[in-house]
């Protein structure tokens, strides 16, 4: 197990975010195409949760959204430190496919059908990694940047249930992205 020693008595999110600090700091984890520190990426989609809600438990799930996915943490660690509800709302957020489950087509796929049965709360979550990850994406290699737009086109149809406001921007961000790269495809979901 790994020691954080957040303090208990601080506010939730500022625990979250000792948390997921720590964790992502320990593997020294940076963005793969921009060479920042990973944090940034948690800091900037807790941000865009915020513009929608204040509610605590999304905004710790936030900050640790990656850190079961990246990191060595269990889900013990985190439910140790935070309890089953911020835990499991991040565990909605968490891709369950391994390499062992084929290429990457079919472990995406497997990755929507997990977000498909998620809690509105974290389709709103998921929806500002997606606004986050692709305000990015120009950064990286063009054929590797069109498959993952149109990956995310593909997630936003499993996320009708999100937040409104966020689903709308989550569309307008794949639609700015698709633009960008030259591609027609419409992004909108009916």
């Amino acid at each position: 197990m790994f020691e954080t020693f957040t303090d208990p008595t601080l506010p939730i999110e500022e625990r979250a975010k000792e948390f997921a600090t720590a964790w992502h700091g320990s593997i020294n984890q940076v963005r793969q195409y921009t060479g920042e520190p990973y944090i940034t990426h948690p800091a900037a989609v807790v941000e865009i949760v915020r513009s929608v809600t204040n509610d605590p438990v999304m905004l710790a799930a936030a900050w640790m959204h990656d850190v079961l996915e990246d990191t060595p943490c269990t889900h013990i660690d985190m439910e140790a430190e935070f309890g089953a509800e911020v835990t499991d709302l991040v565990i909605e957020l968490t891709n369950v496919a391994t390499r062992k489950d084929g290429n990457r087509a079919t472990r995406r796929a497997i990755d929507r059908a997990h977000t498909a049965q998620a809690s509105p709360r974290a389709k709103t979550i998921k929806c500002a990694d997606v606004i986050h990850n692709l305000s990015t994406i120009l950064d990286a290699p063009r054929d590797f940047a069109i498959m993952y737009v149109r990956e995310k086109m593909l997630l936003l149809e499993v996320l009708k249930e999100a937040d409104p406001r966020l689903l709308k921007r989550a569309q307008d961000t794949v639609q700015w992205a698709l633009d960008s790269l030259g591609l027609t495809e419409p992004a909108a979901v009916a």
